[in-house]
């Protein structure tokens, strides 16, 4: 029994290549996404690469005096986050500051002047009927009438027969039957569903609401505005709408079922987002629809509601829809069958759990009581930034060079194992940083940089934790190649606990802090993964092959591992008794 394992024993450590190929081939393939991917460099915070910072202090609603709260406080940081995200910034930090301060960070080459105006604005809710709609985009087919397919549909609160679930809509209305794009959305104009004097509406007039040629130039640049709107681009997404009051009809955009981008021709507002007293994400226990979201209307809003849905369920598809617009962007376009009264309804139509959460806080948000003030505007430049992390550079050069040095002169032939460690390790970080960037919008500054800077120091401290548990082997007075075998169970015991007691300090430094502070947690933390990662398919694999060469295997005075200079006992060596001397006398 003994002679297996003595063979499965040596058939591992005969075989340290597996581990370095394994290693070398992630680095390959990860280089190798990182240029296809065109990103071959960190992105940079604000703070290195520049641009504005805005402060925004918030102020309560007329009527509400408590509104400045945590849970409203950050219902406004959501909402700025995705304004800010609809303008094409990938990189933005929205936080609070205080109690009732929230700080708006976006990077250079963003138009700070059409951010400010985003992000500084309370958010406008509204419920606006449909009037035609497709899919939008260059390859997009003209079909002004078409519908996403699978749409939601709306329904009174608590019930569930088969007629409340409305079918997914068709692709054509009996208002479009020319083929002329431009006389379908005319006639979807004329068609305008929405009922006289409900909703903001009252008072005010659409396109189609009263004869006259301003009516027709109205219908003329709104039929213009929409052949025209690519909603596949950012910069039109954001200005879709921009500037309509409640009453107008406008061009909106938003995505279907498919994740394909949709352009809308939108009624007057019939019902406002003030309107809306509750929304909850639900799951259908009883039909098993799954995930559902149900509202529930002020009692002027119910009565609203009721009518733009009794006038919408007489209508086909889509003009049988409802946008619910926030900010100009339509985040849900429900059909009906029937009208909803009582103030309580719920939209259903395969939703995930994050789906429907994420309509029921889009909900909320024309409900918030607060408004924001500009309390401050500052551009940032990348002078300041760019100077400190010159200067950072310098520190961490410097740091790693004496670090260097030290293995050089205590460890010789060893440190040449050490510092092809901390080059894979530095290879490895810099392409993960450079792939984060453009997959979870990952921004290298300044606190991410002394982040990595620190992680200098662990990495080290692991190689130099499993180094001396060779030589101690060695002074035990073992040859090399089983002392690197019996330390290694020792060191990655004690390697693991330490990079363990490192990474549970990032992540808690990641939890508990906001901004820039998350960006040395994370790198921090980041670094100390690929500290076990290069220890355990680097560091060791290569020593294991380095053992069986004479320079190191015969303890060479260079090599780091000289007996003598270690101070090594001899091995233990059985010696015989001498004999007793004979006595001549007795001879």
């Amino acid at each position: 029994m003994a002679a297996p394992k003595k063979g499965r024993s040596a058939s591992v450590q005969s075989k340290p290549g597996r581990a370095l190929a394994l290693i070398l081939i992630a680095i390959v393939a990860l280089t190798g996404g990182m240029f296809l991917s065109g990103h071959t460099t960190p992105r940079l915070g604000i703070d290195l690469a520049g641009g504005t910072s805005i402060t925004l202090e918030a102020e309560n609603e007329p009527g509400q005096p408590n509104a400045i709260n945590k849970t409203n406080m950050d219902t406004a940081v959501s909402i700025m986050e995705r304004r800010v995200n609809g303008l094409g910034v990938s990189e933005a930090e929205v936080q609070t500051q205080g109690d009732r301060n929230i700080i708006v960070n976006i990077p250079k080459g963003t138009n700070s002047q059409q951010a400010r105006e985003q992000v500084g604005t309370t958010a406008k809710l509204y419920f606006r009927p449909v009037l035609t709609t497709e899919v939008s985009g260059p390859g997009a087919t003209p079909s002004p009438s078409a519908s996403p397919s699978g749409s939601p549909s709306a329904s009174p609160s608590g019930k569930g027969s088969d007629k409340e679930k409305a079918d997914p809509p068709s692709s054509a209305t009996p208002s479009a039957t020319a083929t002329s794009q431009g006389r379908a959305v005319t006639d979807a104009l004329k068609a305008d569903p929405t009922p006289s004097g409900s909703g903001s509406a009252s008072g005010g007039a659409s396109p189609s609401g009263s004869p006259g040629g301003g009516a027709d130039e109205a219908t003329a640049k709104l039929q213009a505005e929409y052949a025209a709107l690519d909603c596949t681009k950012p910069a039109q997404r954001a200005k879709a709408g921009d500037g309509a009051k409640p009453s107008d009809s406008i061009v909106a955009c938003g995505q279907n079922s498919q994740k394909q981008w949709q352009k809308y021709i939108l009624g007057p507002a019939a019902v406002d987002g003030t309107d809306v007293d509750e929304a909850q994400a639900v799951f259908d226990t009883q039909s098993a629809a799954g995930w559902k979201v149900t509202m529930k209307f002020t009692s002027g809003g119910a009565k609203k509601f009721a009518d733009i849905t009794g006038q919408l369920a007489k209508n086909q598809p889509p003009q049988n829809q409802f946008a619910i617009v926030l900010d100009g962007d339509v985040v849900s376009d429900p059909s009906v069958s029937q009208s909803i009264a009582g103030g309580n309804a719920e939209i259903s139509g395969s939703f995930t759990q994050e789906e429907a959460q994420g309509l029921s806080n889009m909900l909320k948000y024309g409900a918030l009581p607060l408004t924001f003030k500009e309390a401050s505007v500052t551009t940032v430049t990348a002078a300041l930034g760019g100077e400190q992390l010159h200067a950072g550079l310098i520190a961490g050069a410097i740091g790693l060079g004496l670090v260097v040095l030290y293995l050089v002169v205590y460890y010789r032939g060893l440190s040449l194992i050490a510092i092809a460690s901390l080059l894979i390790s530095a290879a490895l970080t810099y392409v993960i940083m450079s792939l984060l960037g453009p997959t979870i919008g990952f921004a290298l500054n300044l606190p991410a940089v002394c982040g990595a800077i620190v992680a200098i120091g662990i990495t080290a401290d692991s190689f130099i934790v499993y180094f001396e548990r060779v030589r101690d082997e060695i002074r035990e007075g073992r040859s090399l190649r089983p002392a690197v075998e019996r330390a290694w169970p020792r060191a990655r015991r004690t390697i693991l606990v330490s990079d363990f007691v490192s990474f549970l300090a990032a992540a808690v430094l990641f939890i508990v802090t906001v901004g820039k502070v998350q960006g040395f947690a994370f790198t921090l933390g980041l670094t100390t993964l690929l500290d076990v990662v290069v220890v355990f398919l680097f560091t060791k694999p290569l020593l294991t092959l380095l053992a069986r060469r004479k320079f190191f295997a015969n303890g060479h005075s260079w090599s780091g591992l000289d007996p003598k200079r270690l101070g090594a006992r001899p091995p233990l060596r059985r010696t015989r008794r001498p004999a007793a001397p004979v006595d001549p006398k007795e001879a």
